[in-house]
């Protein structure tokens, strides 16, 4: 409660301003359209945010990436909670008067969701801590192309695969396995037999595998088809004939974020993030994304996808298939890239330190065909984000952000029909190629799951078969290669050890300094066990005061040229 209290009281110290919430240009249409007592769907960004620094610096003395990940929700969740607090009392009020529904909280944006009257919302928009108010609009989150085509189940390996080189990443004993990949579309056939025997475990609360975030419900099935092709390339395992996936070891986690349409909205991608990362994912596996976005759907997007970074998970998301609609003057460079793969990625190449800005979670996917060459329809950046919230990445002049960051095969694509439990189809799409990337993400982190973002990111970047001089707004840095990447994919094991056994700390307890003995160490951070930073020792000899901290327990950030060391200490 003390906690709670204290970030209250930080989160209303920030928002203090007259300024009043903005009402964006589609809500403020609806508004005009809609009669007096019709509730209208509206998604609140609050104008607090927590300081994404310090959350980092704390974030960073966790012992793993699943420490860490849980860390981070928790903080979020509590920072949202507090500043969400006084708006909710008032929705309370107004939901009793039947002027609007029960509110619905998301963590990773400090934003709500909820229907309301004209007349409530117009109160709402008078408060000083709210940053936009915006119209949870839905539309086809869908990037098609042509209808999928039948397959035959022919024992194969499909040619993607072998593209990639995934093949020979499994002969290093390399399949994906103990990684779980979420992924968010239409939903699961999870009955395919290409699937069952390696889906996420949800136990009594989740027995079908997933959520399905459109519903509100336990069942995730799919009723669309696009989600279970793209599962069945990430992690098809070939037991009815014909081997599609890149990990085919991989869990599956089913997450149902587009109704049966094709329809749906940036709180369902968000939301379906969020129960994504709360419920234990390793990566996100995202082939949707808005083309009709307006900026309250670009803001709670972006804001979704840096706390994702936070937690230390990376999305892997499809670029589009607007390409062919440029030249129709449609959807114009710098908005021809979906929303959130128009999300900046979690590593900046130096082609885009020309023009840097802020990170987040997005790895953002292009499609090529079977020769490696550009397929017509990928959508092109580069894309800006200087309308928003977040100011950066400036485009004529500037070079924007470079969109997407690689490529993979998506024309053609072979894998799973959700009509069956044993057949497949094909289709073609950027949504096609960002399942491919994810699963070369899963083998990735079965070699290393400690591997961050940034590293993720990078590796795939710099291992890449190189397509153009530099990175290019149609096809990145060039298409993945798998056996190029976990080439350069450092060993775990044998670090975390080698690390451990090397540092010594001593004496320990200690009432006034301690001596530090390990070869290349460059700094020590001292942190609190609640996570915040109390002291930083640049290493000019191996002695480290604390005689002005208080008793208690503190976590060591032993930095060395190898990696990073955690210890503990005892102060008396």
């Amino acid at each position: 409660m003390k906690r709670i209290v204290l970030i209250l009281s930080l989160v209303l110290m920030a928002v203090i301003c007259p300024a009043q919430a903005i009402i964006d240009r589609a809500l403020q249409e609806e508004l005009n359209r809609c009669g007096e007592n019709e509730k209208i769907p509206v998604i609140v960004l609050m104008k607090a945010q927590c300081d994404r620094t310090q959350l980092n610096q704390q974030a960073d003395c966790c012992p793993n990436r699943i420490a860490r990940r849980d860390f981070v929700v928790g903080e979020l969740k509590a920072f949202s909670e507090a500043s969400q607090y006084d708006l909710k009392q008032s929705l309370a009020e107004m939901q009793q008067k039947g002027l609007a529904s029960e509110s619905k909280m998301l963590w990773s944006a400090n934003a709500l969701y909820f229907s309301a009257t004209k007349s409530a919302i117009l109160e709402i928009a008078q408060r000083n801590d709210i940053e936009m108010i915006g119209f949870d609009h839905k539309e086809n989150l869908i990037p098609e192309t042509e209808a999928a085509r039948p397959s035959s189940a022919s024992r194969e390996i499909t040619p993607n695969v072998f593209q990639v080189n995934a093949d020979k990443v499994w002969e290093l004993g390399y399949t994906g396995e103990g990684v779980i990949v979420s992924v968010l579309d239409s939903g699961v056939n999870y009955n395919h037999l290409d699937l069952a025997d390696h889906l996420w475990d949800g136990g009594e609360e989740f027995p079908h595998h997933g959520y399905d975030v459109v519903n509100g419900d336990d069942d995730p099935m799919d009723d669309k088809g696009h989600g279970t092709h793209c599962a069945g390339t990430v992690v098809g395992d070939g037991t009815a004939g014909s081997l599609t996936g890149i990990a085919p070891d991989a869990t599956l986690m089913c997450v149902k974020s587009i109704a049966a349409d094709g329809f749906g909205g940036s709180v369902n991608i968000a939301g379906g993030m969020e129960w994504s990362v709360e419920h234990g994912c390793d990566l996100i596996s995202m082939s949707v994304g808005m083309v009709n976005s307006e900026i309250s759907d670009r803001e709670l997007l972006r804001r979704t996808c840096v706390s994702i970074l936070n937690a230390g998970i990376v999305a892997v998301v499809c670029a589009g298939n607007e390409g062919l609609y440029i030249l129709q003057l449609l959807y114009p460079i710098p908005n021809n890239v979906r929303v959130p793969a128009s999300c900046p990625p979690p590593y900046l190449d130096p082609d885009q330190l020309e023009n840097p800005g802020a990170l987040s979670c997005v790895i953002a996917v292009g499609a090529v065909n079977g020769n490696d060459q550009a397929a017509d329809f990928t959508s092109q950046g580069p894309v800006t984000w200087t309308n928003t919230e977040f100011g950066d990445y400036a485009y004529d002049p500037g070079i924007g952000l470079i969109r997407p960051d690689i490529c993979a095969p998506g024309v053609g694509i072979k894998s799973l029909d959700y009509l069956t439990t044993n057949g497949y189809c094909t289709m073609d799409g950027t949504s096609q190629a960002t399942p491919c990337v994810a699963g070369v993400i899963a083998l990735m982190l079965s070699k290393n799951p400690e591997l961050t973002p940034s590293d993720i990111c990078r590796i795939i970047e710099e291992t890449s078969l190189k397509l153009s001089d530099h990175k290019s707004n149609i096809t990145g840095v060039g298409r993945i290669d798998a056996l190029a990447a976990i080439q350069q994919v450092p060993d775990h094991d044998g670090v975390e050890e080698l690390l451990a056994s090397q540092v010594l700390v001593y004496p320990n307890p200690s009432s006034d300094n301690f001596i530090v003995e390990c070869d290349g160490m460059t700094e020590i951070d001292i942190f609190s066990m609640d996570g915040r930073l109390v002291k930083k020792i640049a290493i000019n000899n191996r002695q480290c005061h604390i005689d002005e901290l208080n008793k208690g327990i503190y976590l060591l950030k032993v930095n060395t040229i190898n990696g990073i060391s955690i210890q503990k200490i005892v102060k008396l």
